[in-house]
Order: structure tokens, then C-alpha cells, then sequence
């Protein structure tokens, strides 16, 4: 049995980090912090824990020792407080984008200033256990992943693995997104009249998400757009790749059974019929699960690979667990098999 303590644990991911280890066999929550509801209990910000946990919120100033710290901190504050957590556990999991990127240029391009602390990049793996599960074993500082990145590159990894799309490539992954990928904090655009029923591009370029897509695909040319859509939960990536070379379905199948065949959290969802085809986000709702597919225009060589994702679980809190279960030698998918619900 291992203590692991939450920082920063009253927004949405900080509630799933909650919900997937209270029912963890080998993880006992020591403590959870929030500045803003230290002494309150748990359950004024994720009332659905209610009956589950009697745990109540800290200040960071009361932080004890530990064996895992997991950090869900808005960006930038990990990074400036990073060696002052490590001296308080000797596995570091952090859930913002601090330390998702290991090259400091990198950073300062994406987003637009100097990392504080630019030693401690490489000391960090990328937690993706699709790309870094050998890594992750030994490793003592994992960061979290961007739930826009994770999408775009479950989709690229299989043509990327075969060769299909190289560097040279044009990739365009156009990617629509649920109100929780937001935050738990409200703004002008989260307020209800003005997000209900939006179909709004956020994002056209520039997105930081793209950093992380360069970094785990080493291809040159790509490019996110995102799209804020009626969710409240899901990202799907659509992903346009034209290839240097043209190629067949067949050779696609290969690609994707040949990089995904082991992998315990991603399906390959092609059906020939049917309303659920291809990938569908709001089926993986309170999953770990990454749903996969594509499709090939026959005309032009096209190749679409589609990527559905529940941004909460897999694009953050369900990943970092599956890494702490990598980290500390227990069975990968611990209180990560849940089904998806349907109707929802």
C-alpha cells in the first residue's frame, strides 16, 4: 500500500484523480489540498464522492511526506514549486503542462516565455504509456498530457509507426472539444447563455497542444485547430494526413492492428454499419478508454484517422493513474476498467 497526497484537488481533474483512487486496492489518499476550501470536505466540490470518502481539503502548508505526489495545479505553478515538492515524495506526477516538453526552446516558443526551472525538463517523461511505457517503470517525475495532444497523436502513432506519414507529411487534426477541457473556474466564455449550443473555433493555429504532437511524432508539419462543442466531457480529433506515397485499406488495418494490438485502453472502432461507425466520445464518458479509427478517401489518398477520447480521463486524470501504476510496479489498468455508459 502506497500514500499518495493530491495538489490542487478541487477542480474537475482533481475530482477524477479522487474517484479512481479511492477505489485503487494499493493506494491509500494520505491528503488533498485545496488553498481556497482548506477544512472543507472533499464533497463541496465533487459531491459525487458523497459516501465514498470522509476526506477533508488542506492547505499545502500542511503537506506531510509521501510516496507519490500527483499535482493538479493550473499552469505554471508546478514548475515554480518543483523542488520543494520533491523533497516531500520521491514520485512526482504532474498533471499541467509544465514539464510536458524537454527541449526549453520548445517551451519559450509555445508559450511565450522561459521556462522557470529548464534543468528539471529532462528529468520528467512524458506520461503516455502508449509511447513511454519502459520509461515510465523507472521513472520518479512524470508529467501529465495535453487531452488535445493525446487525441491527435493516438491517431498519428499507427501511420507514423509504419511509415505511412512521415516528417515531410502534411497533418491538419482538427479537433472538437467538450466545456470541461475549460476547467472548473468559469469565464465570460464558459458562462452558460454563451457556451450552450456553441459551435466555436477557439483555437484556429497556434495552439500549445502542438508542442506535444511535434515532440512524441517527430513529424514537422502539423497543425491543430479546436473547436469548442455542446459537451461537457469528450475530445475527438479528426486528423486529414496526406501521404508522400499513396496506400490501401489493407495496409491501413496492418498499421493500426500492427501498433495497438497490445494496448489495454485502445480500441480500433471501424464498423461497416451502424450509427457508431467510427469513434465516438460521448460512449468513452468516465473512461480511460482511447478509441481509434480511419477512413481513406480512394480519390485523392487521404487518409482521415479519428481519435476519440473522455478529455478528463484519458487526456489527464486516467493517464496519470495508469502512469503511477507503471511507476510502482502494479498491474497497468487498476481502477481504470470502467465501461462507458450508453444512453447518456
Amino acid at each position: 500500500m502506497i500514500h499518495v497526497s493530491i495538489v490542487g484537488g478541487s477542480g474537475y481533474v482533481g475530482g477524477e484523480l479522487l474517484r479512481l483512487l479511492l477505489r485503487h486496492p494499493d493506494v491509500h489518499i494520505a491528503q488533498i489540498t485545496s488553498e481556497r476550501l482548506a477544512g472543507k470536505p472533499v464533497t463541496t466540490s465533487h459531491p459525487h464522492l458523497r459516501g465514498h470518502t470522509d476526506l477533508t481539503y488542506t492547505s499545502q502548508q500542511q503537506l506531510e511526506p509521501c510516496d507519490v505526489l500527483i499535482l493538479a495545479l493550473p499552469h505554471g505553478s508546478a514548475a515554480q514549486r518543483i523542488e520543494h515538492y520533491a523533497q516531500i515524495a520521491p514520485r512526482i506526477i504532474d498533471c499541467s503542462a509544465d514539464f510536458r516538453l524537454r527541449d526549453p526552446a520548445l517551451y519559450q516558443r509555445w508559450y511565450g516565455e522561459a521556462h522557470p526551472n529548464p534543468q528539471w525538463l529532462e528529468r520528467f517523461v512524458y506520461g503516455l504509456p502508449e509511447v513511454n511505457r519502459a520509461a515510465l517503470r523507472t521513472a520518479h517525475y512524470v508529467s501529465g498530457v495535453g487531452c488535445n495532444a493525446t487525441a491527435t497523436n493516438l491517431a498519428l502513432l499507427p501511420l507514423v509507426a509504419a511509415g505511412i506519414i512521415t516528417a515531410a507529411d502534411t497533418v491538419i487534426s482538427d479537433i472538437k472539444v467538450g466545456s470541461s477541457e475549460g476547467g472548473a473556474q468559469g469565464n465570460d466564455g464558459s458562462h452558460h447563455p454563451e457556451r450552450s449550443g456553441v459551435v466555436r473555433a477557439f483555437a484556429p493555429t497556434g495552439h500549445r497542444h502542438t508542442a506535444e504532437v511535434l515532440q512524441v511524432t517527430g513529424l514537422e508539419q502539423v497543425h491543430l485547430s479546436i473547436t469548442s462543442v455542446e459537451l461537457v466531457r469528450g475530445a475527438v480529433a479528426t486528423v486529414h494526413c496526406l501521404p508522400h506515397a499513396s496506400v490501401d485499406e489493407k495496409a491501413l488495418w496492418r498499421a493500426y492492428r500492427a501498433r495497438y494490438r497490445d494496448e489495454p485502453f485502445v480500441r480500433i472502432v471501424r464498423e461497416r454499419g451502424g450509427i457508431h461507425r467510427l469513434p465516438e466520445p460521448k460512449l468513452l464518458s468516465g473512461t480511460n478508454l482511447a478509441d481509434v479509427g480511419f477512413d481513406l478517401d480512394p480519390q485523392t489518398g487521404r487518409i482521415v484517422s479519428i481519435c476519440a477520447i473522455d478529455n478528463l480521463m484519458k487526456g489527464a486524470a486516467g493517464s496519470a493513474v495508469q502512469c503511477l501504476n507503471l511507476m510502482c510496479g502494479f498491474t497497468e489498468t487498476t481502477s481504470l476498467d470502467m465501461i462507458g455508459l450508453h444512453p447518456l
